[in-house]
């Protein structure tokens, strides 16, 4: 059959030139992906030895980190610094930090000596780090950033690195809104002569962090300071800048400049540190506000002053659990005002018996003796305290008891912080040393302060209230929110020496017509009946007084007053100051 048949031998010969042509194309595709030709090996290079871990580099941080972190006992600065009594800088952080929580900022930034040991390998061999620690942590579980000055290198005098880390912490505090702390030692980056030698030229003198410490202060972002040493020049004007500031008793001074310049500026000889500007100084003067016995009581006093602040102005103040109760009665209260005119009280007890239990905290009790001022807490809530001080003075307040009140103004106006008042106010003080000492001028300047910051007030009239003392402190919101106690008295003088004035002519013609005792049995006829009118119910009967509460109560009407505060008047204060239509002004 035809299809029986075998296949010619035509087409297998068709066939072989097609097999031969894919072999021969097989082969040199091969050819192109894997040729024939030997392997040349890549030349090393000296980026090739080094580790891909960059082990290296954290080696290096690690050397560097471990130096810094390690005293140099045989250091003359170190044993300088250990003979004054005072912490090593690296010591202090891990007192005043909560443990566990030193975040470092620039932990190797300093001056390094470096060994080289190949083209492209070297190691520390010598290092010296800057002189000021810094970076992150917290107080009582609050975080904030710090600046630690180390006077046991260059005596905190500027180097490399010094101010672009102290102004790059000063923008930080800033823009993450956290609390600064300034732990002053030295001149915190302050000038030598000798940076003059080092950089081959001298130089105007620039301040560039302090623009930010001015608006820090302002926007209500605590700058707490600490004078652990000798503050001078620069660091002295960065912790007396702060919105609390205090001194260590036993190691802390502070001066525009040291003994040896004052020497051949002003022939002083032989003054020490303390001698030109220790506690005694400047804890009574009002440059630093509180002093404590040692590092400890300065960290201690930082921690508490932040418990009652909020990390800036745009924020609530904080609110802790309290257990003393808010309707507990003070029996003592209603006693503690003498009926004898001429007799003084402990104003510090009625703090004390109003505000929660042990929470009461003085700023400035060195200073400005007229006036009390500090923080407490009402139920939980920080308030400020102003109270007048009728143990100096009579109460009568002068130049520094003024300043001490406004800047207590201020301080309560950028924290949001409302404040409660205890008014016995004879009014401002009177005599030659109080008009030497410009009483008036910075008695104006409370008046003013009063009347332009914005914080609520609540005022507790507990004796005198008089002259134009007596009608700023009280007269300076609208509406007003007071209340007196039966022991108040008032008016524009005192009754002792306004009879005399209002009287005198009457006074006179009866001394002169009828001997002295007639005139003094007038004088007590007058005295009786101002004081029969001077009832504080008469003045309660005109509305001139809101109201006369009972002493005993008075933590209650205190307690509620605050709790409002917080409630519905603060919420919509920090909505405007976010708004930027409530700026209040510290600097």
């Amino acid at each position: 059959m035809a299809g029986d048949d075998p296949p010619s031998s035509g087409s297998e010969d068709a066939s072989k030139p097609s097999s031969s042509t894919a072999k021969d194309r097989l082969a040199q595709v091969s050819n192109h992906v894997a040729p024939n030709t030997p392997k040349r090996r890549r030349k090393r290079d000296a980026d090739s030895e080094l580790p891909a871990d960059y082990s290296d580099i954290l080696g290096q941080i690690a050397t560097l980190r471990k130096i810094a972190a390690t005293p140099d006992t045989n250091n003359r600065g170190y044993v300088r610094q250990k003979q004054a009594g005072k912490l090593w800088v690296r010591e202090r952080v891990e007192a005043l930090l909560d443990p566990g929580s030193f975040q470092e900022v620039g932990s190797v930034s300093g001056t390094v000596s470096w060994k080289q040991l190949g083209p492209t390998k070297e190691e520390p061999e010598d290092y010296v780090p800057s002189n000021n620690v810094q970076g992150f942590g917290r107080l009582r579980g609050r975080k904030i950033v710090f600046t630690a000055d180390d006077f046991s290198i260059r005596a905190g005098h500027a180097d490399g690195a010094l101010m672009d880390k102290t102004v790059y912490m000063e923008k930080l505090s800033i823009a993450l809104k956290l609390p600064i702390v300034k732990l002053v030692d030295g001149s915190s980056g302050g000038g030598s002569v000798t940076t003059i030698r080092s950089t081959g030229f001298s130089y105007v003198p620039p301040l560039p962090s302090f623009a930010q410490a001015v608006q820090q202060l302002n926007m209500g972002i605590p700058n707490l300071g600490a004078v652990l040493g000798p503050a001078i020049g620069f660091g002295a004007a960065r912790v007396v800048a702060c919105h609390f500031s205090v001194m260590a008793a036993d190691i802390g001074s502070l001066f525009n400049a040291g003994p040896n310049v004052v020497k051949n500026a002003t022939f002083e000889e032989g003054l020490s540190f303390t001698d030109l500007g220790g506690p005694s100084m400047h804890c009574t003067n009002g440059t630093i506000d509180n002093l404590a016995p040692d590092e400890a009581g300065c960290f201690e006093q930082m921690r508490t002053v932040l418990s009652y602040l909020p990390d800036c102005g745009t924020k609530l103040p904080p609110f802790i659990e309290c257990s003393d109760p808010i309707d507990r009665a003070s029996e003592t209260l209603r006693s503690v005002i003498p009926r004898a005119r001429n007799r003084m009280y402990k104003p510090r007890s009625i703090i004390a018996e109003v505000v929660d239990k042990g929470s009461f905290f003085e700023i400035g009790s060195l200073w400005g003796t007229t006036a009390i001022v500090g923080l407490a807490r009402f139920g939980g809530r920080p308030a400020g305290i102003v109270s007048l001080n009728c143990e100096v003075n009579a109460g009568a307040l002068d130049a520094l008891g003024s300043q001490k009140i406004t800047r207590m103004l201020k301080f309560l106006d950028v924290f949001n912080i409302p404040l409660v008042q205890f008014v016995d106010v004879p009014g401002y003080a009177i005599g030659t040393i109080a008009e030497r000492t410009a009483t008036m001028r910075h008695g104006v300047t409370l008046a003013t302060t009063y009347y332009s910051t914005t914080m609520p007030i609540f005022s507790v009239i507990v004796r005198r209230v008089y002259g134009v003392a007596g009608g700023v402190m009280l007269d300076c919101r609208d509406p007003r929110m007071r209340v007196a106690w039966p022991s108040g008295v008032w008016g524009s003088l005192p009754l002792e020496g306004g009879i005399e004035v209002g009287h005198s002519f009457e006074l006179k013609e009866i001394e002169r017509r009828d001997g002295k005792e007639k005139r003094e049995e007038r004088y007590k006829e007058l005295e009786n009946e101002y004081r029969r009118l001077m009832n504080p119910v008469r003045t309660a009967n005109k509305f001139g007084i809101e109201e006369i509460i009972d002493p005993a109560f008075t933590r209650r009407v205190c307690v509620e007053w605050v709790s409002h505060v917080y409630e519905a008047l603060l919420p919509a204060r920090i909505l405007e100051r976010v708004a930027g239509k409530l700026k209040p002004s510290f600097a």
